[in-house]
């Protein structure tokens, strides 16, 4: 399906608005691309109402600088002053407080906790209206754990500020998107970790989030585990204990979702339009198709959160840090994507 952004989904979704539906499969169609729209019909007024509040209220994104002591500050002041964001959105630089100092590149858990701090911070207005979408530059997990603190990065962090169940990492570009089954866990341990159950619940996650993106029905594939998918059991049995079941399980709510499919080439397929997004078993699995293929443009987004969060697909850079040579393309994109987020929700209420 034809992906659709910014004001060309806003004509869309103000088009479909308008136009009476001829018969339910395009009732349907409608409502997934108004993205969760409560209402099927609106008046011209009404329409004439939506499009002047989103073409004329800009977005406020705040623009958090994570580790303080790698490329964040940086990334996040370049993104923050360039003119296409500018144009999308009111970016507010959430940092350290004033006097602060750190040293570029020197690991700390004084960093850490600082990263702690500006991350609470824009959630907390975030959930108050003050911003409405959040993108982040990167922390330091190892930074977090000198600061005594108990999350691993971002995405558990924000699912328990904001007191969120089912969350799932995203990458998103134009080219590939993503979704992780796990996270950031040892690779031993995603066998024992992948159920039935959470898999279940990351792929209708993504089948509830991705109309947001311009997919009204996604087409979401599976990749297995194991060599070959397992090849039938030769080479494990996860594909069957746990994969299969799940995907069986959302096929029957309705859910269009497919495999599982071999790790080598599913995302050959999903990148030549076979697929809309691929589930990935583990971290390493799905993020070396996407930095393969649009490293610096790929969008790191969580879902399953009240509040639209984005974030840059690359780590706190020590080595570069305070040398003024990061390149700060995908804190920019990241900071467009999450005022496209925001405009679409203030179209859908």
């Amino acid at each position: 399906m034809k992906q659709v952004f910014a004001g060309e989904a806003l004509e869309a979704v103000l088009a479909a608005a308008q136009r009476p539906p001829s018969n339910e499969d395009s009732r349907t169609e409608r409502s997934a691309l108004l993205g969760g729209l409560r209402r099927s019909f609106v008046t011209n007024q009404q329409v004439s109402s939506l499009k002047s509040e989103v073409c004329v209220m800009k977005p406020r994104v705040a623009i958090t600088t994570g580790d303080p002591a790698g490329i964040g500050p940086e990334v996040a002041a370049r993104a923050a002053a360039d003119a296409r964001v500018l144009d999308a959105c009111e970016p507010v630089v959430y940092s350290p407080p004033t006097g602060a100092a750190f040293a570029p590149g020197v690991l700390s858990g004084d960093a850490g906790r600082a990263a702690y701090d500006i991350i609470v911070r824009a959630v907390e207005d975030a959930r108050r209206d003050v911003v409405q979408a959040i993108a982040t530059a990167p922390v330091n997990k190892e930074a977090f754990r000198l600061a005594g603190l108990p999350w691993s990065g971002h995405t558990d962090l924000l699912a328990h500020l904001t007191g969120s169940r089912d969350v799932a990492m995203m990458f998103y570009s134009e080219a590939l998107r993503v979704v992780l089954a796990t996270v950031h866990i040892p690779l031993a341990d995603v066998p024992g970790a992948l159920t039935s159950a959470s898999l279940e619940a990351t792929i209708a996650l993504t089948a509830r989030e991705l109309p947001r993106f311009g997919f009204a029905h996604p087409r979401i594939a599976v990749a297995g585990l194991n060599p070959h998918a397992g090849e039938h059991g030769l080479f494990g049995h996860e594909e069957d204990t746990a994969i299969r079941p799940a995907i069986a399980a959302c096929r029957a709510r309705g859910i269009d979702v497919d495999g599982p499919f071999p790790g080598d080439t599913v995302f050959v397929r999903a990148r030549r339009g076979d697929f809309d997004v691929v589930v990935a078993c583990y971290h390493d699995q799905g993020l070396i198709p996407v930095k393969l293929v649009a490293f610096g443009q790929a969008v790191n987004v969580t879902l399953g959160l009240p509040i639209v969060r984005t974030s840059v697909d690359h780590g706190t850079a020590f080595d570069i840090a305070g040398k003024g040579v990061a390149d700060p393309e995908s804190m920019i994109a990241a900071v467009l994507l999450a005022a496209r987020l925001a405009h679409m929700n203030r179209v859908i209420g």
